[in-house]
């Protein structure tokens, strides 16, 4: 449940005075300013006495435990001691501003003490069991979660920032209190961002930018959003904050009597029709005037909804009575119309959104919600009453009442699935930074969703096992493809098939949301260790039965120490992969083991080599030089299957063509026709041989790649000529190279696709025939 709160318009008022950045305009409109240099530096507010405090939490809070904040106060003050700040004040002044700010969110005593104690273990001589004895263990545990962070300062490298946001998070799991200490930690050291060396201000800034004021506002709290937001803005980009702000104040001086009539116009035609509601007008904030400019590349000029008013009623019904009001006073702006009560976002905001044409022609935007949205909207997940008794744990409170924590919560699940730091950073990034659009199951289950998400995000929102079997959609009824992007209101039904085991890789380039994303690299590499452990295994296996000796996964098991790997399915898929000889494994188990010498084999020298893809290769088997019996036969699958598979550089290989395989390191299976030169190299490693045929189905004819060298008479037409036997033989031409070899004769690289070896050689022989091709050769890399 979430409490009213009847004093709402004070704590408004001391947070604005609190707040360095806003500048009341008539009363109500604010507008965002930068306070100079000299009255930064001039402007030295006194710190915050001990009997301030604590009237500021018996406001909120009549039954408060003074004895506990008194003893808070005094021992932090003492632990500090003579410490300072950059600013020359006393160090003891930061934590108290940081309690003074979560005083604002009515915060409970325990929150409040830890505030107040959150850098003694760090910077002090104080130790955990020192605070357990004085203060209670669930007062350490949240002081110990802030030390924790503390020790592990941010820096640029994306690596250890990440790491830090692992850890922060995880904090946060144990306790959502440590989050808000942090933000106001943060809050407070943004606030006196001047004092601090320019190299850590930047870095300090731009972390406050991309990491904590969109996880504040993803925790609903709006205010404290919009200041850390500004606060990083100035300064990032002075001179863009500097403009900005001089055009809002510009603006709100020229504007401060339409402001005025508007609120009273809406105030009367409110209250006339029966219902009590407080009207205010404030202006944008500089970041977010500055953002929508960039996004839209617009000029402040052309911008036409620059003040906003915000309607509180009473109740629900009032929200939309009130709506019904304004629409037909003034007329509606097509498109502009949000409704945030019946579908609310992610963070539990609440409120109806319009924009209208207002008195003067001039666009007004419209925000209408009850007293308790305006609460959840101000505060967020700081808006849920945590000091009450009885109620259970904040955290236990949190993941019954906020779908904003859920949501936080669920995001740290994420970090059981393993993911690098950079991926685990980029993942909540994407997190934190969307506008939503809402979708529906068939079954009407309400889905929210980041702007640009595609029905694969849908899929992986709605579970991760739907998302890897997807393989279509239809959307409101009608089938649509996967990469569509979903809007408002669509109704989201996703195909799935038991048949795919697992998705395309691609997918990682067209999902937006980080759950998407994270499932599919989950998959894939999962799949990928997989294919590549299965042919690891069979290599393996086929060299010990040559060697005439017994292998078992138990042996091996007590090889692997060996062999530097953890298990018996990492050895499997090294193997596979080419990273690891099977003689290697072979010697590990069996140190006295030699290793066979493969047999020389004949190959005519051919040009150099390159890759193609490969339509289809069916079966695959090993072939030992010399030995007359051929070993059982590995399924192989190309663009449909399991494991990745290549033509041979500079010629391919088409049906027709004898072929050998050989095992690459990484890349899978690469096709060589018997002739290549390119198989030289591989002489000293027979393991990696596989003998393949070609399985093609003669109903459903498919393209092989081809290289032919053609050398032809330097004389207009000859190009179109040739390039009309390759089309007129139902061949397709992939590329052309052309070279001056002599001032009459031309060399032509063309690379094709033809059906087989007999298609190929009828195009030569047509080409052969043409009296201005003086030579036609087939390239074998």
């Amino acid at each position: 449940m979430v409490r009213t709160r009847p004093d709402l318009p004070r704590m408004q008022k001391q947070a604005l005075t609190r707040a360095p950045l806003e500048r009341p305009v008539n009363g109500s409109a604010q507008v965002s300013e930068k306070p100079s240099q000299s009255s930064q530096s001039i402007r030295k507010p006194q710190m915050m006495r001990q009997y301030d405090l604590i009237e500021r939490v018996k406001a909120y809070n009549p039954n408060t435990n003074e004895a506990l904040l008194n003893r808070a106060y005094v021992y932090a003050m003492k632990a500090h001691g003579d410490q300072r700040r950059a600013s020359g004040d006393p160090y003891f002044s930061h934590p108290i501003e940081v309690a003074a700010i979560l005083t604002d969110l009515k915060l409970d005593d325990s929150t409040i003490a830890a505030a107040l104690l959150h850098d003694t273990i760090e910077d002090t001589a104080a130790t955990r069991a020192e605070i357990d004895q004085l203060f209670g263990p669930d007062i350490g545990v949240l002081v110990e979660g802030l030390t924790k962070l503390k020790k592990l300062d941010l820096v640029t490298k994306e690596a250890k920032q990440a790491e830090n946001l692992r850890k922060l998070l995880l904090a946060i799991a144990d306790d959502v209190r440590v989050l808000l200490v942090k933000l106001a930690d943060r809050l407070h050291n943004m606030r006196t961002i001047d004092y601090m060396p320019r190299e850590s201000r930047k870095r300090t800034a731009e972390e406050t930018l991309e990491i904590y004021a969109p996880l504040a506002g993803r925790m609903g709290m709006h205010e404290m959003r919009e200041e850390l937001d500004d606060l990083a803005f100035r300064e990032l980009y002075p001179d863009a904050y500097q403009v900005v702000t001089a055009r809002l104040a510009a603006l709100a001086d020229r504007n401060v009597q339409l402001i005025a009539e508007i609120e009273q116009q809406l105030t009367k035609k409110l209250a006339d029709r029966g219902i009590q509601a407080r009207v205010t007008g404030r202006a944008k904030r500089a970041y977010s005037i500055w953002r929508k400019m960039e996004r839209k590349s617009v000029g402040f000029e052309q911008l036409s909804d620059i003040f906003g008013f915000r309607v509180v009623v009473n109740t629900t019904a009032d929200c939309y009575q009130a709506l019904g009001i304004v629409h037909t006073t003034w007329p509606m702006v097509p498109g502009r119309f949000k409704d945030y009560i019946s579908t609310p976002k992610a963070n539990e905001y609440h409120s109806l959104h319009t924009t209208v044409i207002g008195p003067g022609k001039q666009r007004v935007e419209l925000q209408i919600r009850t007293v308790e949205m305006h609460e959840i909207a101000e505060y967020g997940i700081a808006a849920h009453a945590l000091y009450k008794d009885g109620v259970g744990s904040p955290t236990e409170l949190l993941s019954r009442e906020s779908t904003a924590y859920a949501w936080l919560r669920r995001t740290i699940e994420s970090l059981a699935d393993g993911s690098n730091p950079e991926e685990f950073l980029e993942h909540t990034k994407l997190e934190l930074f969307h506008d939503q659009v809402f979708c529906f199951t068939p079954k009407g289950k309400l889905i929210a969703l980041p702007r640009k998400a595609t029905p694969i995000d849908f899929a992986y929102a709605v579970h991760t096992d739907v998302g890897n079997t997807a393989v279509g959609c239809k959307i409101n009824g009608k089938i649509a493809p996967l990469t569509s992007e979903l809007v408002n209101g669509d109704e989201v039904e996703i195909l799935v098939s038991k048949a795919q085991l697992a998705p395309p890789a691609a997918w990682e380039s067209i999902v937006v949301t980080g759950k998407a994303r994270a499932a599919i690299r989950r998959a894939t590499r999962s799949a990928v260790r997989v294919q590549y452990a299965g042919l690891g295994r069979r290599i393996v296996e086929r060299l010990f039965q040559r060697a005439k000796m017994v292998y078992s996964d138990e042996k091996l098991t007590g090889a692997l120490p060996r062999l530097a790997r953890a298990s018996v399915e990492e050895v499997m898929a090294a193997v596979g992969r080419g990273e690891l000889k099977a003689s290697d494994v072979a010697r590990a188990m069996y140190p006295d083991y030699k290793e066979e010498r493969a047999a020389a084999m004949a190959v005519k020298p051919k040009a150099e080599s390159g890759w193609f893809g490969l339509k289809k290769l069916t079966s695959v088997k090993f072939k030992v030089p010399g030995d007359e019996k051929v070993g059982p036969a590995i399924p192989i699958r190309g663009i449909n299957g399991d494991l990745p598979v290549r033509f041979a550089p500079d010629g391919g290989a088409v049906p027709g063509d004898r072929i050998v395989g050989i095992v690459s390191p990484g890349e899978g299976i690469t096709i060589y026709p018997i002739q290549s030169a390119s198989l030289a190299k591989f002489e000293d490693t027979p393991e990696r041989w596989l003998d393949v045929r070609w399985d093609s189905e003669e109903s459903v004819p498919r393209r092989f790649p081809a290289r032919i060298a053609v050398q032809s008479a330097n004389e207009p037409g000859s190009l179109a000529q040739i390039t009309q036997v390759i089309a007129e033989h139902d061949g397709n031409i992939d590329n052309i190279n052309m070279a001056r070899r002599a001032p009459d004769f031309t060399d032509l690289t063309i690379d094709l696709e033809v059906y087989d070896l007999k298609h190929l050689t009828d195009i030569i022989a047509q080409l052969r025939a043409k009296p201005m091709v003086a030579k036609v050769e087939r390239v074998n890399g």
